[in-house]
């Protein structure tokens, strides 16, 4: 996975759910979904602990987000344990049988799962393992 398909995914994709958006100022994930608005990306939040975030409606799972958004969903950024992957994957592949989108999947930095991430692949999504999509984007964007 290269550079070039990173860049092509960042550039043609603006709308991204994360799972689990923080609400903690201090953690990534709302580090990174704060710089990804302020650089223009649609953030929808997934967390059951949170009623928004960034100023968002936060949702508890992929399936109780509104279906004219989930529409609308283009990446799923996911900050939760590589344990918890597979259960992710599957909500997102029933989401693009459903709507034909999310198109990505994006597994923050140290976030692995390799089987998921094969799973994922043969049910036509894009994948991302183990980077960060705002250092990912700070480099495109020099």
């Amino acid at each position: 996975m290269g550079q070039k398909y990173i860049k092509e995914i960042l550039a043609k994709y603006r709308t991204i759910a994360v799972v689990g958006l923080s609400r903690d100022p201090n953690k990534d994930s709302y580090k990174v979904s704060s710089y990804l608005k302020t650089n223009g990306y649609t953030i929808i939040p997934v967390n059951p602990f949170a009623d928004q975030v960034l100023g968002e409606k936060s949702y508890t799972s992929l399936f109780n987000i509104p279906l004219e958004i989930q529409k609308k969903i283009e990446i799923v950024d996911i900050f939760r344990p590589s344990k918890v992957v597979p259960v992710i994957v599957e909500e997102v592949i029933k989401l693009k049988r459903k709507h034909g989108k999310p198109h990505v999947i994006w597994m923050q930095l140290n976030i692995i799962h390799d089987e998921a991430a094969q799973k994922a692949r043969n049910s036509g999504l894009q994948v991302v393992m183990n980077k960060c999509m705002m250092v990912e984007h700070l480099k495109i964007s020099k």
